[in-house]
């Protein structure tokens, strides 16, 4: 038998229900978040001012008259207080985020630098730099971010990035090298707790949780910045296979024969539709030209233009992309295929070409040449914002534990 739950335990999941309603709601009412949630008013009322005091919830000084009842005040979010910190590191830049607890994007830094070039100790330390700047600039808006997720490519495990490719990294111990230069940038400051995941997984849950997918729960979300990444999102939760690598979609064999490719293998995807494989196709940069933005602005500049070697090199990726999507959508069936990451801005080259893939390929049959089920990404849904809130998401989880551990400024 199941040991019952403690009283604690229960006023910490109540806790838990009335922040996300609150949360979710963006604005609401005692009596409102009473009605979700399905507890008491009384119940309602106690828990609000535990997270008021706190300094989870805010009161708008708004009312609202509902049908019955004196006025209630409208509650929201507080616009101060825990916050979460994502750091995305890839090939050629790195991302720092900052989200309050409503998720909005408080701090944003970036650095544009080949990190190809550099020992990963080095890239960490100053990836610790930056995120300290944000960190500085979070406490000057009276936000205190209680955690640091990182945003890493490749194979990511307890903390490890087991192998980068792109980065040319094996078995980098990115969580502590990042936390013990963070710490030693910090040395008077209580030390945050540092997490890592990979960029893929963390651009897609941005998209579950700031895009435009809607009601959508379940999709297969595909991103090209260091290299290709993918993620499987099912009902609201990623697949992570057995340990922790599903999504390497960008490793696929289209080609058995073709090019040799970064992880050893030959023909994976990322040889033909890959962001150095894609631009050095069209004639665009190099494949040691760090200045990737601009390189795919520049792709997409003279895609439009009507550049016959731009437009082609795009529609040979997104026929490679639609071959190897086909694949997924028979396997796991998602409601949507999302492009993200360098796809996002070329998507008007790449749709086409790899819609008719899976319209030809996909045995369901519900992927039509011009549907909205393979669509781009929102702009929300980046990596280091998708690690910042992964840290609010836990603070949402248990609010009074990261009260007591939140750090003063």
């Amino acid at each position: 038998m199941e040991p019952k739950a403690g009283r604690d335990t229960v006023r910490r999941h109540n806790l838990s229900l009335v922040l996300r309603a609150v949360r979710d709601a963006g604005e609401i009412t005692r009596a409102g978040v009473a009605s979700r949630v399905g507890l008491t008013r009384a119940a309602i009322s106690s828990l609000v001012e535990q997270l008021l005091e706190l300094g989870y919830l805010s009161e708008s000084g708004k009312t609202f008259s509902g049908q019955a009842g004196r006025p209630g005040t409208v509650l929201t979010v507080a616009r101060t207080g825990v916050a979460g910190i994502g750091v995305e590191i890839d090939s050629h830049a790195v991302s720092v985020c900052v989200v309050d607890l409503a998720g909005t994007d408080r701090v944003r830094l970036v650095e544009h630098r080949d990190n190809r070039c550099a020992p990963p100790a080095q890239v960490l330390r100053r990836a610790a730099l930056i995120a300290a700047r944000a960190l500085g600039a979070a406490e000057e808006q009276r936000l205190r971010p209680v955690g640091v997720a990182l945003a890493l490519p490749g194979l990511v495990a307890s903390g490890t990035v087991r192998q980068a490719a792109a980065l040319g990294w094996t078995r980098v111990p990115a969580e502590d090298s990042f936390a013990a230069a963070l710490a030693a940038l910090r040395p008077r400051r209580p030390a945050l707790p540092v997490r890592s995941e990979n960029e893929a997984n963390l651009a897609a849950l941005a998209e579950l949780w700031f895009g435009g997918l809607g009601t959508v729960r379940t999709f297969l979300y595909l991103g090209g910045e260091t290299a290709i990444g993918g993620a499987l999102v099912i009902g609201g939760e990623l697949l992570r296979g057995a340990h922790g690598f599903a999504g390497e979609i960008g490793h696929t064999p289209v080609a058995p024969d073709g090019p040799e490719c970064r992880c050893g293998a030959r023909g994976c995807l990322e040889q033909y539709a890959g962001r150095l494989a894609l631009l050095r196709a069209a004639g665009v940069g190099g494949q040691d030209d760090p200045d990737t933005t601009g390189s795919v602005a520049e792709l997409e500049r003279r895609a439009r233009g009507g550049d016959e070697r731009a437009v082609a090199a795009l529609e040979r990726a997104g026929l490679m992309l639609g071959r190897v999507l086909a694949g997924a959508v028979n396997l796991f069936d998602p409601a949507a295929v999302v492009l993200g990451g360098i796809y996002r801005p070329l998507s008007p080259w790449l749709v086409p070409r790899a819609a008719g893939e899976l319209s030809a390929r996909a045995v369901s049959g519900l992927w039509p040449r011009a549907g909205t089920r393979l669509r781009p990404s929102s702009a929300a849904a980046d990596a280091a914002r998708g690690a910042a809130a992964l840290v609010v998401r836990d603070v949402l989880t248990d609010p009074l534990a990261h009260a007591e551990r939140a750090p003063v400024p």
